[in-house]
């Protein structure tokens, strides 16, 4: 159809539609029924994150680079849009993430507030470069942090809660991956590994290179060698962690980590949980039980979430999760047709209000047709209101 029209004279106008539709690479119009679909499990997580009394923040779209990469906001420094704000004369960022805005509330107009501090957001973020998993560069996300305890209870609540909303919604075969970012770096430290070694490790723990590990890894190799093949279903990974030696800072996070999982098992015996003791990627400012959550034949991840600090590390202790809505729509069960009926322009207006009290979805007609049972169908509609009485379209 091009190339005939570019024969006939058409390749500017061709050209020119073209562009008109063309998006920068990661982007792309939310067409229907999806943005719909979407707007609708946004609400519905929102709903449910409500009811467990998270409350509903609503950061900027842009702040102040110097306050939007600072604390937890360092680890997306590579993925932040940055302009120029003409207004002020400072660089501000798009953000790429929306967990560090919340903690930044939380310090300073919500400092004075009682804790422990809900809060739940909902919104998109911009990135400079998608992944492999996920390439697209707008992201929806939904999410809630719990701001001020310590308490094992509070990460147990964040990871239950996200897994309570995601099966309200209908999503099959959930899973969640527990992993322990500050356990290798507390074996390195007992090991008295230096920076570069440190790096080396984490290289090699990331790439799952156990031949690399046993070369940068010194004195630490064994141990760390162990904890690479504890990675796997619940039971096996508990019973290979119990059996290290591990130093005392990295034994305590192994009974956080057991801890949360008794708490989640009591709770929720159905849930599907593993772990990975060394997996540190997108996790890198997260300093305790941290958690990336699955469902069965969807390819990437829900959600992500875990402990930290807020501030530049200095600041109050929190845990939280961020779920992604473009990853949910691909796990949701197929939605049931919308009951769209149409009602032709002849008919009263209030006949149209009381189906729309009874859940039905009116299309109006806005001037007389030669067959309103065709123009129902060419606007996708499977009913039509027709002498009071719904007729349905087959």
């Amino acid at each position: 159809m091009v190339a005939a029209a570019r024969q006939n004279g058409y390749s500017g106008a061709v050209n020119e539609t073209l562009h008109k539709a063309l998006l920068p690479e990661g982007l792309r119009d939310l067409l229907p029924p999806d943005a719909g679909i979407e707007a609708d499990v946004v609400s519905r997580l929102m709903a449910a994150l409500a009811s467990h009394g998270y409350e509903r923040v609503k950061p900027p779209l842009a702040e102040f680079e110097d306050n939007l990469l600072s604390g937890a906001g360092k680890a997306m420094a590579n993925d932040t849009f940055r302009v120029m704000d003409p207004v002020s004369r400072r660089m501000i960022g798009l953000r790429a993430d929306m967990t560090p805005q919340v903690a930044r509330i939380a310090a300073t107009r919500l400092k004075n507030a009682a804790r422990p501090l809900r809060l739940c957001y909902a919104g998109q973020v911009l990135r400079i470069n998608g992944s492999q998993l996920r390439p697209e560069r707008q992201v929806g996300q939904v999410g809630a942090e719990l701001i001020g305890p310590s308490e094992v209870g509070a990460d147990a609540e964040v990871i239950l809660l996200a897994a309570e909303a995601l099966t309200g919604l209908g999503v099959r075969g959930l899973s969640v991956d527990l992993t322990l970012p500050t356990l290798v770096p507390a074996i390195c430290q007992a090991a008295k590994l230096d920076p570069v070694q440190g790096d080396a490790v984490r290289r090699a723990l990331d790439h799952k290179d156990a031949a690399a590990l046993r070369k940068a890894a010194g004195p630490a190799a064994t141990l760390l060698g162990e904890l690479l093949k504890a990675a796997g279903a619940v039971e096996k990974s508990l019973s290979k962690l119990a059996a290290l030696d591990l130093p005392k800072a990295a034994a305590a996070e192994r009974a956080r980590l057991s801890d949360v999982i008794a708490r989640l098992k009591q709770a929720a015996a159905d849930l599907v949980i593993t772990v990975d003791p060394v997996e540190n990627r997108g996790f890198e400012y997260h300093t305790g039980v941290s958690f990336t959550v699955f469902a069965k034949a969807v390819r990437g991840e829900l959600g992500r979430g875990g402990r930290y600090r807020t501030g530049n590390g200095g600041g109050e202790d929190a845990t939280g999760f961020t779920l992604y809505t473009d990853t949910i729509l691909q796990a949701l069960p197929e939605p049931a047709p919308p009951r769209r009926i149409y009602v032709p322009s002849n008919v009263d207006g209030t006949a149209a209000q009381r189906l729309r009290a009874e859940g039905w979805i009116t299309v109006a007609g806005l001037a007389p047709v030669r067959n309103p049972r065709d123009e129902a169908k060419r606007l996708n509609c499977g009913h039509l209101l027709d002498g009071g009485k719904i007729i349905a379209l087959n």
